[in-house]
């Protein structure tokens, strides 16, 4: 050890201070748009773009999200809470409801086509 090198500590290697987490990353966000239920941690810089990015996908109509943003506990809004739950339109209620999955069907008409 070079002379006036800090020497390390006993036991090995010092313990880390911070723990870091992954930046969040948008592309990998758009990913998980498909699932019925998605829960994710958004920095306030990339919270607009995530909502685009969610409301772009729903423009396709086959998929279609309630979502709430709310900021993240205890963190001087420098992070939100996007939740997104997936809903379908339902013509006797005239609203949106929960998504409830059917199963898979070979008829283009769903599931329930008797045909």
């Amino acid at each position: 050890m070079p002379p006036g090198a800090p020497s390390a500590p006993s036991g090995g290697l010092p313990k880390a201070l911070i723990a870091l987490e992954p930046p969040f990353d948008l592309d990998e966000f758009a990913g998980l748009l498909g699932q019925t239920t998605i829960r994710v941690q958004v920095p306030k810089e990339d919270l607009s773009e995530a909502l685009r990015r969610v409301t772009d996908f729903m423009g396709f109509g086959i998929y279609v999200y309630a979502f709430s943003v709310r900021p993240a506990a205890a963190d001087q809004l420098k992070k939100f809470v996007l939740e997104l739950t997936r809903v379908d339109f339902s013509a006797s209620r005239g609203d949106w409801v929960p998504f409830q999955d059917r199963g898979r069907s070979e008829s283009p008409f769903g599931p329930d086509d008797k045909k």
